[in-house]
């Protein structure tokens, strides 16, 4: 009598070596599909957050994934200046930038080649873009009253700049260049300075209810929803004019990717301080979600009112129209 169990051997090994072959090869498979995607990514040069107090959208996308899902590795460089984010772009060492659009239009003006191509915060009366904070039992409680003052801020040139100058001149005091004192603290100190005395205001990217949670003496004397509404903190995102002519289906996916974060964050804005805050170790308390133009589309708008501005003032003399600044060509949530 043959003895089944010992002539079944040769056929189940024959069928555990087939299966362990095939497990293999498609290990390998996904090992070779997993390398070549990486080899695939189109690497973005992008500048870390240089605003502590903030949510970093770069950050919140590459945690997610959602640059991956669209075949782009996010390279940060380091922190670099506001000032210096047009002039790094152009020179290559960025491939795109971000801030407030007003140093958007001014690069252009001074003859940078750059194109915004996604919107990122918008202002809302809840989630204003800037406030301006000053003593509880301070003197100053209006516009006249920040005249020969202090005011503290991270850096000239831009929102934080020349809201406070539209909010002096809106209120009846004409030509309000100099009218009170800059003091630059660095980003997310200015609220230090106003509270050791060292400065009389602070000009903080914040929302009144985060700066008030910080405890009392302080009080809120305007933001920049009571200048312009909704439309006065735009920061849109840049590309240079050569990487977008070279690269165009690599900033669409850019795009794309930072559509979808933007919506996200909207969505979850204390889970993206979280990301933030551990990215750029810094105390979860202190970091806020802006509100970001949904679909991240650039508004006609938020670039008119500061391209007006800033003739207003003198500091471009161009005539620079709209389609000079931003597009949203790139963006699929975009319906003309």
């Amino acid at each position: 009598m043959i003895n089944r169990s010992k002539a079944a051997l040769p056929v189940i090994t024959l069928i555990l070596m087939t299966g362990l072959f095939l497990l293999a090869g498609c290990s390998d498979n996904q090992a070779n599909k997993d390398i070549n995607n990486s080899k695939t990514l189109d690497v973005i040069k992008v500048a870390n957050s240089s605003i502590p107090t903030s949510v970093s959208l770069a950050d919140v996308a590459d945690e997610l994934g959602f640059m991956a899902e669209e075949g782009i590795k996010l390279e940060f460089v380091g922190i670099v200046p506001a000032g210096q984010l047009v002039a790094s772009v152009t020179s290559e060492k960025l491939d795109v930038g971000g801030a407030h659009v007003n140093r958007t239009i001014a690069g252009i003006a001074a003859g940078a080649k750059i194109k915004a191509v996604i919107a990122n915060t918008e202002t809302t009366e809840e989630r204003p873009h800037m406030t301006y904070v000053v003593r509880e039992d301070g003197p100053i409680k209006s516009a006249k009253d920040m005249v020969g003052k202090k005011l503290a801020i991270y850096a000239y040139g831009g929102c934080n700049e020349y809201t406070p100058y539209e909010y002096l001149r809106k209120n009846g005091i004409s030509d309000p260049k100099g009218k009170f004192q800059i003091v630059i603290v660095p980003a997310g100190k200015e609220e230090e300075a106003l509270r050791r005395g060292e400065v009389d205001i602070a000009g903080i990217h914040d929302s009144p209810e985060n700066i008030l949670k910080h405890g009392g003496g302080v009080r809120v004397l305007f933001t920049d929803y009571d200048v312009w509404g909704t439309v006065g903190g735009a920061t849109p995102s840049y590309f240079s004019e050569n990487f977008i002519k070279e690269k165009p289906d690599v900033v669409r996916r850019y795009v794309k990717a930072m559509a979808k974060t933007i919506n996200w964050v909207n969505a979850n804005p204390e889970q993206a301080a979280e990301i933030s805050a551990r990215r750029l170790k810094v105390d979860p308390g202190i970091v806020r979600a802006n509100y970001y133009a949904p679909d991240g589309i650039i508004k006609e708008d938020s670039v008119q009112v500061w391209i007006d501005l800033l003739k207003d003032y003198g500091e471009i003399t161009k005539d620079i129209k709209l389609e000079d600044v931003y597009t949203n060509e790139f963006n699929p949530n975009f319906k003309k």
